[in-house]
């Protein structure tokens, strides 16, 4: 059963993750709710880009990760099979400078992807798809 946004009646804006930034997409408040960190970061040069793709959408994508594996998410923001990477940025006539950000997870479970790829924590959505202005673009 995948959850959409429609569903969830509230987002909840938790005290502790208020400072950074971030907002929890369930209906309980989970005060030792880890934030999800890409373990691959320091690992791929691709990581420290600075700038951002296009956004795509102005929501975040639910997935169910796999402890291990290893995913490419599109930072480009052209893929056809969002949120992950087909290979577009490769398109020399696109001339796109934003290249896919390779992470995996530590524990097997649902996490949000970010859409609109303006997020500062690459590849999880950390709220940025609030701001007026990317709500505004779709």
């Amino acid at each position: 059963m995948h959850l959409t946004l429609k569903k969830i009646s509230f987002f909840v804006h938790s005290n502790i993750l208020k400072y950074q930034n971030v907002r929890c997409y369930c209906k309980k408040v989970e005060y030792d709710m880890k934030i999800p960190k890409n373990p691959l970061k320091e690992v791929y040069s691709a990581n420290h880009q600075t700038i951002n793709g296009a956004i795509y959408d102005n929501k975040p994508f639910k997935y169910k990760c796999t402890a291990g594996k290893i995913y490419v998410w599109c930072l480009c923001g052209k893929s056809n099979t969002q949120p992950f990477c087909d290979g577009t940025h490769r398109n020399q006539f696109l001339q796109i400078k934003q290249k896919p950000i390779r992470f995996t997870v530590e524990e097997t479970k649902d996490y949000w992807l970010c859409n609109c790829k303006q997020t500062s924590n690459r590849p999880f959505c950390d709220g940025t798809h609030l701001r007026e202005d990317i709500q505004a673009k779709k």
